[in-house]
């Protein structure tokens, strides 16, 4: 089973959002916890991939060795793929 470690902006981010796309956000975090391949899609031209939650993104770096889910990044759809 895979350990999921927030980024400080992460965080900060996930803190901003109303309590009902924080939960969906945590169940999508518990079922990537198994089989995070399943879930998610590599970004094109990225070492990252995404995790798709409703209208909100999560990039996330994925660490076999280490069996860690390290996310770098929670943002709407409209804004996340512009950094």
């Amino acid at each position: 089973m895979y350990e999921i470690i927030l980024a400080d902006e992460a965080k900060k981010k996930l803190s901003k959002l109303d309590e009902k796309t924080r939960t969906k956000i945590g169940y999508a975090f518990e079922r990537i916890k198994i089989r995070p391949y399943k879930f998610v899609k590599r970004l094109y031209n990225s070492k990252y991939y995404r995790l798709r939650v409703d209208d909100y993104r999560i990039i996330l770096d994925i660490l076999n060795t280490q069996l860690i889910i390290y996310v770098i990044e929670i943002g709407h759809r409209r804004d996340i793929y512009k950094k």
